[in-house]
């Protein structure tokens, strides 16, 4: 399949490398000359702009930082609507707020070109390996016809509802996420305090109700004192952000969300902004002057 990816950062660069390991035949494009070289290198073809990459591909791939970006690529001059051919489908797999997702999705309407949103859950380690949890809005019948295409990247592919649908989820995920990042932080902070091996709490802990994904990924990392950013502490701030405000669009209170927004935002104001989410840790350290360490 002839796809155009445009965004190839931390996870578009790894995501396009697993569409050509499955032999689809890829033109990119990334503001950064750098990021096209290694695809390039890897076997896709160089595009000048986002219209070029869309003029050579039948389904269009975005991996942008937020909704101004993919409008954009999509939207705005020698971007993906003035390349791509009526019929085409266009993914935006980047986590934007719902809204521009249906906006978006409009003005692809309005040129004859489909559109999912499928954002991603799993970091840069999942999109390495192909097997990212992968969140879809749209028509279910345009949807079947990519699954496919999205399992090369992801082990899971759903169908979550209309355009938006998938943000929506992504935006569920980002809130569940860093919630537990702050929770898991603060609970071994408490068993460093009070002497407690936190090695042994995890090894104790990890099995029972409390264990999680989240916290499988992110204790070693804690316990290393390795920030090396995975997510980015600025991008799940873009990410709460537009839970914030979704939330404020549709009556629904995000109390917890709120205040883990001013954790990130502490951590941003002290430069640790491109640190890994797991950085939440640096916090409650700041506060109390201790490490979480082996």
């Amino acid at each position: 399949m002839r796809i155009g990816f445009i965004g190839l950062g931390i996870m578009g660069k790894h995501m396009a490398k697993n569409l050509l390991k499955h032999g689809h035949t890829l033109t990119v494009y990334d503001i950064l000359p750098e990021c096209v070289a290694a695809l390039t290198a890897a076997g896709a073809s160089a595009a000048e702009s986002a219209k070029e990459a869309a003029a050579a591909g039948d389904i269009i791939i975005t991996m942008l930082p937020n909704g101004p970006e993919v409008k954009e690529a999509v939207m705005g001059a020698n971007g993906v609507l003035e390349g791509a051919k009526p019929g085409s489908l266009l993914i935006d797999m980047s986590s934007i707020a719902p809204l521009a997702a249906k906006e978006i999705g409009a003005a692809c309407a309005q040129k004859g070109i489909k559109m999912l949103d499928a954002p991603v859950s799993g970091g840069e380690p999942k999109a390495m390996d192909g097997t990212l949890s992968i969140m879809v809005g749209g028509e279910e019948s345009v949807f079947e016809s990519a699954k496919a295409l999205l399992l090369c990247m992801g082990a899971s592919a759903v169908l979550c509802g209309d355009l938006g649908a998938g943000n929506t989820t992504k935006l569920a995920n980002q809130i569940i996420v860093a919630l537990n990042i702050a929770a898991v932080s603060e609970a071994f902070m408490l068993s460093t305090r009070a002497g407690v091996d936190p090695n042994k709490v995890f090894d104790a802990i990890k099995g029972g109700l409390a264990g999680s994904t989240v916290m499988n990924a992110k204790i070693p990392m804690i316990t290393e004192g390795n920030f090396k950013p995975g997510f980015k502490v600025d991008l799940h701030i873009k990410d709460l952000n537009n839970a914030i405000d979704t939330g404020h669009s549709v009556g629904s209170p995000l109390p917890l969300t709120a205040q883990v927004m001013e954790m990130l935002q502490y951590l941003t104001a002290h430069g640790m902004g491109q640190n890994d989410h797991s950085a939440l840790a640096a916090y409650y350290e700041a506060l109390t002057g201790e490490e979480i360490r082996n």
